[in-house]
């Protein structure tokens, strides 16, 4: 053995039962389960619902496991009242943000910072709107963020220790995390670039990590199959998400890093940076701060979501919580002033990313214009009735044949939801995984045509007789997506659906 293959493995972190690292993750867990019956349904969320009573082993826009978890909901909750059917269904992402929390300060203690350190790093990542966000929600964001903080966490363990277990580990988390979003391939190169930048290269020569791989390979290859065998449509997903840039698209992108996180943790996550790709006591972990910068790379190359860099944000947390902590030192008034800015980080967040109003007053807060989806999980129940109203209006012959299309998969997943109560015949939609369940029955019926996405004029010109029989409000003043749509009573099509189905595919 030569001595540039030589490596002193670190002592192990000191002082491992965190007893504050645990009540923070605690807190912010048991925060978010006790909001979690509130408003209603996303529009993610019941479109999981959907796909969740058509299992398959991947979707036109995502892999199975999250609309799994919503089809069991669906099967033991699907009777229950709302509010109840909500707290079962997001369960899984309050305990994956207590989880994230969890491992933000295992990564800190890694990293060889103190106990309050890797408190101070669960708490910034506890109070991040990013995190406090999706994780309100049966949404893959948190599962993703999750996934990565997992990855940096047993990365960190081994560039710390070299047990080469850990590397198999890697690719046990990264298949998993595949199986729920393909972000963790984002990830992924990342870490394996900061590796090569920063080293240490010696990593390419152990077999458990390229045994990792396969690993990770195996276990998406379901996923993978389903989506070369239906000529992969989440490669389309990824011009229609660059078409459909939120905050800006590319020149957005940096910026809107500091509203994900929050000024107070914004600070400490550039520290952070700083930190992993300055500070010599922090040389071991370089490659970590890398993986970070070749994702936000990646993510402004491809035109991807301003969220997508989220999953890295616990370990340069993590990071910057030893420093944040070094400065602290025994002063007790920079104490209290950490203190009294995480207490209004906190309630900043609570304010602008949880259910804590009234529904009827929330158009009157900040809350929809800084989180978009605030405004997607109120109106449905209201939104399914003013459609049932419209079909009952219909003569009775005319129910019987009736086909029923919806604009979007939020409008088609609450169709199906509420509809069977209300007598509704079933949905049919042309976007994303809803169109592989059509088309309608052939048939002369009248058509009910809901929601946004179609145009008086292109109505006219498919069917002989067109009328416009109501426009939804859903009764609290809120400018979300479906406020103003419209439903439409379409007679005599001058198509068959086998004919018009192919060209209402949308993602």
């Amino acid at each position: 053995m030569t001595a540039a293959t030589v490596h002193t493995v670190q002592a192990a972190p000191t002082e491992r039962s965190n007893r504050p690292l645990r009540l923070i993750a605690l807190v912010a867990a048991l925060v978010e389960f006790a909001f979690s019956g509130r408003y209603g349904f996303h529009r993610d969320e019941l479109y999981y619902l959907a796909a969740g009573r058509h299992p398959a082993l991947g979707y036109d826009d995502q892999p199975p496991l999250a609309p799994l978890w919503a089809g069991f909901t669906g099967l033991v909750a699907g009777s229950w009242p709302d509010w109840l059917e909500l707290m079962l269904l997001r369960l899984p992402s309050a305990l994956a943000l207590g989880a994230i929390v969890l491992v933000a300060g295992r990564i800190a203690a890694e990293f060889g910072g103190s106990r309050r350190a890797q408190a101070l790093a669960g708490l910034a990542t506890a109070t991040a709107p990013a995190v406090v966000i999706s994780g309100h929600l049966l949404s893959t964001t948190i599962f993703d963020i999750l996934v990565w903080s997992v990855l940096a966490w047993l990365l960190a363990r081994w560039l710390r220790t070299r047990d080469d277990r850990l590397l198999l580990l890697l690719g046990i988390t990264a298949g998993v995390g595949l199986q729920l979003k393909n972000l963790p391939l984002i990830y992924a190169a990342g870490l394996v670039a900061g590796l090569l930048i920063a080293g240490p290269r010696e990593v390419f020569r152990r077999w458990q990590l390229w045994a990792g791989g396969l690993i990770a390979l195996l276990i998406w290859a379901p996923n993978l199959w389903w989506q070369a065998s239906h000529d992969w449509p989440q490669l389309q997903m990824t011009a229609v998400i660059r078409e459909d840039a939120d905050w800006g698209g590319r020149a957005g992108l940096l910026p809107f890093q500091v509203l994900l996180l929050g000024v107070p943790a914004a600070i400490v996550w550039a520290t952070g940076l700083w930190r992993l790709l300055r500070d010599p006591a922090a040389a071991r972990f370089r490659a970590l701060g890398w993986a970070y910068l070749v994702v936000v790379g990646l993510v402004l190359a491809t035109g991807g979501r301003e969220y997508y860099p989220a999953g890295a944000y616990p370990a340069l947390l993590a990071s910057g919580a030893i420093l944040l902590d070094g400065w602290l030192g025994d002063s007790v008034k920079r104490r209290r002033t950490v203190g009294w800015v995480a207490g209004i980080s906190a309630l900043s967040t609570l304010s602008l990313g949880l259910p804590v109003y009234p529904v009827s007053m929330l158009h009157a807060t900040l809350q929809p214009a800084v989180n978009y989806d605030a405004g997607e999980t109120v109106g449905w129940p209201d939104f399914a009735a003013q459609v049932a109203a419209v079909y009952r209006g219909l003569p009775e012959a005319e129910r019987a044949t009736a086909v029923l299309v919806a604009g979007n998969y939020g409008e088609a997943g609450a169709l199906d939801h509420y509809g069977p109560s209300l007598g509704l015949p079933q949905v049919y939609s042309g976007h994303l995984a809803y169109w592989r369940w059509g088309p309608p029955p052939e048939g002369p019926g009248p058509v009910l045509v809901v929601g946004e996405g179609f145009e008086e004029a292109d109505l006219r010109r498919e069917c002989a007789d067109v009328v416009h029989a109501a426009t939804f409000d859903n009764g609290v003043h809120l400018d979300n997506d479906e406020q103003g749509a419209d439903v439409w009573i379409c007679r005599g099509p001058r198509r068959t659906w086998a004919e018009l189905w192919p060209e209402l595919r949308h993602l």
